[in-house]
């Protein structure tokens, strides 16, 4: 029980740092030419094939790797004291691990294949590429209801059940709460989610890490 909350401990931290990480990319490395035309973008993209493929699989793919392993350890810790509402969190937390991976997965697959048509077509080939990206976006990357979904139900359980702490409770419903709102298509929604979900990841896995025994302590007491 302790190993597997260390674990999600960690998990929870490095999936922080993957959220840091694509922030500092995408803010001060891309410079994707949004204003030239479809052979220059396919040029840029073919350029920077490798580089954004990794970029996706660590964002995407890796991600989903560590949030399985989180899914698993918070729903373990709440399960015991607040078993309903623990089970339905972690089902939206195994959708999100599947959402997620899948993003990355049609990402990656996606850029090669426009890429080698953009040899013979630019033109239907970004328009091939921005239907890849709007599945890509629906799935996994502007659109949070899921996560959010999970984030404010296990906020919920740990409420119920006395775990965690009553601040990161509270703040891990108003996270919930703004990625349900990213329903609606507004940048500025999916931003807060995730820098809100930085601090919420780093506070709960500094928490897991330093107190990894607490639910075995409860479930002796009930």
């Amino acid at each position: 029980m302790n190993n597997l909350q260390k674990l999600g401990g960690m998990a929870a931290l490095l999936e922080a740092t993957i959220y840091v990480s694509a922030f500092i990319f995408f803010g001060a490395f891309w410079n994707f030419p949004t204003e030239a035309d479809s052979v220059q973008k396919f040029a840029f993209l073919a350029e920077n094939q490798v580089i954004l493929s990794i970029v996706n699989l660590i964002m995407y793919v890796l991600f989903g790797i560590f949030l399985a392993v989180l899914v698993l350890a918070i729903n373990e810790r709440l399960k015991s004291n607040s078993p309903t509402l623990s089970q339905i969190a972690s089902l939206f937390g195994v959708v999100w691990v599947g959402l997620v991976i899948a993003s990355g997965m049609i990402a990656n697959i996606g850029l090669s294949a426009v890429l080698e048509l953009s040899t013979k077509d630019p033109e239907q080939a970004m328009t091939v590429w921005r239907a890849i990206y709007s599945v890509v976006e629906g799935l996994g990357g502007g659109n949070e209801v899921v996560g959010g979904l999970w984030v404010l139900l296990l906020s919920f359980a740990a409420l119920k059940g006395d775990e965690l702490s009553n601040k990161i409770n509270y703040f891990g419903i108003f996270v919930g709460v703004v990625g349900i709102l990213t329903v609606y298509p507004a940048e500025v929604l999916t931003e807060i989610f995730g820098i809100s979900q930085i601090v919420w990841f780093s506070w709960l896995g500094f928490i897991m890490l330093a107190e990894p025994a607490r639910q075995t302590k409860n479930s002796g007491e009930g």
